[in-house]
């Protein structure tokens, strides 16, 4: 009888949240930039990107706007959370807290959680716990968007506006891996407007057209040489 009684509650347990298994088949799509493009006239002010070249990973996600109870246990707090894969009936999510990352609650007696799923086609959310079980909710406020991700292989190179001094401007580059700023790669350069109205670094190019210490205007002529990535 007691035996029954444990399957019985198992079964209540699976029709009220129901089973899930994770899947962790998805690649994000990896993409170059270059940008602003040849040939265009742009302005920046002071400590903006005058140019920027590098790679990095556009990354299918959901952003959550508002806290979502998931099952009586759970709760999806607003940011967003990465892709990981899917399957013919839902998406599934990496919980990645910090810099915007949202992240899951759970009450004290609840089953530890490992994931979240958002069923297709729908606007129900899903917390997955450590025993593929799928707590969801009413429908809730998310979005399905992409996002560009810096991964550690990721290769940038910026230049940005300083400031003019007289006929001199100040320009600094800057090289990163990843999220890792380089150190040894990172220079504070600067160009005398008197000698030549255009300037040069690690083959970008470009025409300054008028600077101030609030802002420069200049034609790109080209980007930065294409870097080994």
């Amino acid at each position: 009888m007691r035996r029954i009684k444990i399957s019985f509650a198992l079964l209540l347990l699976l029709t009220l949240f129901g089973c899930a298994t994770p899947q962790f088949n998805y690649s994000p799509q990896e993409t170059s930039i270059s940008e602003p493009p040849i040939g265009s006239v742009v302005t920046v002010s002071v400590g903006d990107a005058m140019l920027k070249q590098g790679k990095y990973r556009v990354h299918d996600s959901i952003s959550v706007k508002a806290p979502t109870k998931a099952g009586w246990a759970y709760t999806v707090n607003p940011g967003y959370y990465l892709k990981q894969g899917e399957d013919a009936v839902a998406d599934y999510f990496q919980i990645s807290p910090g810099s915007g990352g949202g992240f899951v609650e759970k009450v004290f007696l609840a089953d530890p959680f490992k994931g979240v799923m958002a069923k297709k086609g729908t606007q129900i959310l899903c917390v997955v716990t450590i025993m593929n079980v799928a707590a969801c909710g009413d429908p809730s406020n998310f979005e399905r968007e992409k996002r560009d991700i810096v991964s550690q292989d990721s290769f940038q190179q910026t230049l940005i506006y300083s400031g003019r001094v007289g006929s001199k401007i100040n320009v600094a580059y800057r090289e990163s891996s990843g999220n890792m700023a380089r150190p040894a790669f990172n220079n504070n350069v600067e160009y005398d407007l008197n000698e030549s109205q255009t300037i040069g670094y690690k083959g970008a190019q470009l025409e300054i057209l008028e600077a101030t210490n609030q802002f420069i205007r200049f034609k790109v002529i080209r980007n930065f040489n294409a870097a080994a990535f």
